[in-house]
């Protein structure tokens, strides 16, 4: 399998509206929606999300939280009237679920299975938003978004990770595991933000947006005692055959390179696991405040210390990851798959910048790029970390217009490595991937979008005309309903009865 497994990237946008700070951001998030879903012929019939399925409660160590002690925030099964701007939710042709998370606009990507199609339909929702934005500003003042995970206030929202994994590994041991490897991912991953602690009050820089806000080790919380390994047992898939490891612990990424290597190292890792290849101990003594610490050091001078008495730096630990990757690919035979030789390849290389001479990684990795920038301004004007000009520097990093934001600007100009072209980029806002079941999703809304009813991860709901029932279309396999597999079919069917028909006889999905 090597790096290939299904996997997706959830992210909340930050959002604002110019000159009304104490707006609603659960409204202004539903004029997000609505204003793309408009543009699009999109109607809320088409693009409702049925949460049948949906257990967000249900605990990988073996149980259920009560409704009644879970935060609202954590309720994600509950939803509105049809009506209610703040419950905007809409499933696009590229497979991707558009939706008011709370007080964020969220794009989900659809499921991809290689990290590379996990960036090129990451960064398609860069342009679903981006073209939200532009529609409202026809009415002044304007609704922005950012992507990024810290509004410098106190506030943080998510860029959530989530992996298919086989229900078989025992979640004891990717706890055992994962966890010293999530502490010191982010030397490669981080997004960078001025200021330190939850509300950026001390002055600094620091590695990651997300690290401060984290409290516990385990946990099914993801908005309050945020932990590094959530626990959320909602495989959206055969239940009895697969886990949805859902991550929260990483920042949103722009650059290529740590996009890439976000998805692509954590995918290896995560078959190390379940291959039983991790036979030594690499347990952190005290996890959330070493993930802390390593985050306020840009010099990656930050120890960690494990449990066995060793003491290594975060690019040390992650060398350890790599070898015992290379040496199980190699084993495997994994090794020359493409997917994998790419993410390997980056891997080393950017480790062996980071190591060498972190600010020689300014092209690859996020919160490198953004201290340079930082650091110029800094040289240039005298200014110190508590000025308030570089927090807005910060901030406008990630503004989501190609002409206002930092990063979108450094990046038509050759400031970073690109890894997949626009044209790529462009095709997967309106084209869902081909090798899961996104595919079904993108095309079914795409060719039969009138009779699509309701839908979600793992289901379709249609409606055929001159039936009164209603058909449900399972889902449950992740890596079926690609385009070898049902594409002919689609192709073929005249209209939504032939091919409700067509798949009641093959059953592709």
């Amino acid at each position: 399998m090597g790096v290939r497994r299904v996997m997706g990237i959830e992210t909340e946008y930050g959002i604002s509206l110019q000159g009304a700070p104490h707006a609603n951001p659960m409204v202004l998030s539903g004029q997000v929606v609505t204003a793309y879903a408009q543009a699009h012929g999109i109607r809320a019939a088409r693009g409702s999300w049925d949460y049948a399925d949906e257990a967000p409660l249900r605990d990988a160590r073996g149980f259920d939280m009560g409704r009644g002690v879970a935060h609202p925030s954590q309720l994600t099964d509950e939803w509105g009237s049809d009506d209610d701007p703040t419950m905007a939710n809409v499933v696009l042709t590229n497979g991707a679920r558009l939706y008011v998370d709370h007080a964020h606009p969220e794009y989900s990507s659809p499921e991809v299975d290689t990290p590379r199609d996990g960036l090129i339909w990451d960064r398609a929702g860069e342009l679903v938003m981006q073209e939200a934005v532009r529609r409202l500003a026809a009415s002044p003042p304007g609704i922005n978004l950012y992507k990024n995970n810290a509004d410098g206030k106190g506030s943080s929202y998510g860029t959530h990770e989530n992996y298919l994994m086989r229900r078989s590994t025992p979640f004891a041991e990717i706890v055992r595991h994962l966890t010293p490897f999530f502490v010191a991912r982010q030397v490669m991953c981080g997004s960078g933000r001025v200021g330190i602690g939850v509300d950026s009050k001390v002055p600094g820089f620091q590695i990651a947006q997300r690290s401060d806000f984290f409290e516990v080790e385990v946990g099914l919380e993801t908005t309050l005692k945020r932990p590094i390994i959530n626990t959320r047992d909602e495989p959206h898939a055969t239940a009895d055959r697969y886990r949805r490891l859902h991550v929260i612990i990483g920042d949103a990424n722009h650059a290529d390179v740590a996009g890439l290597l976000k998805l692509g190292t954590t995918s290896l890792v995560l078959e190390l696991i379940e291959a039983g290849a991790i036979r030594e101990s690499l347990t952190v003594r005290h996890p959330v405040a070493t993930l802390q610490a390593i985050s306020h050091d840009p010099t990656l001078a930050a120890l960690i210390e494990l449990e066995d008495g060793r003491k290594l730096t975060a690019v040390q630990l992650l060398w350890r990851y790599a070898e015992l990757v290379a040496g199980h690919v190699e084993r495997t035979g994994e090794g020359s798959e493409p997917h994998t030789a790419e993410v390997m390849q980056w891997w080393t290389q950017v480790l062996t910048k980071l190591e060498t001479d972190p600010m020689s990684a300014a092209r690859e990795v996020d919160w490198v790029g953004k201290l340079a920038v930082l650091q110029a301004y800094r040289d240039r004007d005298g200014m110190e970390w508590h000025d308030p000009r570089l927090k807005a520097i910060d901030i406008q990093w990630s503004d989501v217009r190609p002409d206002k934001g930092i990063f979108s600007k450094l990046r038509a100009a050759g400031r970073f490595t690109e890894l997949v072209t626009a044209d790529e980029v462009q095709a997967a806002v309106t084209s869902p991937p081909e090798e899961t079941r996104a595919y079904f999703r993108g095309r079914m809304l795409d060719q039969f979008g009138d009779a699509v009813v309701a839908a979600s991860w793992d289901s379709l709901i249609v409606e055929v005309p001159g039936q009164r029932a209603l058909h449900r279309i399972p889902m449950m396999e992740p890596q079926r309903g690609t385009r070898a597999h049902v594409g002919p079919l689609l192709d073929a069917s005249s209209d939504i009865a032939d091919l409700v028909d067509r798949l009641r006889a093959d059953e592709p999905t």
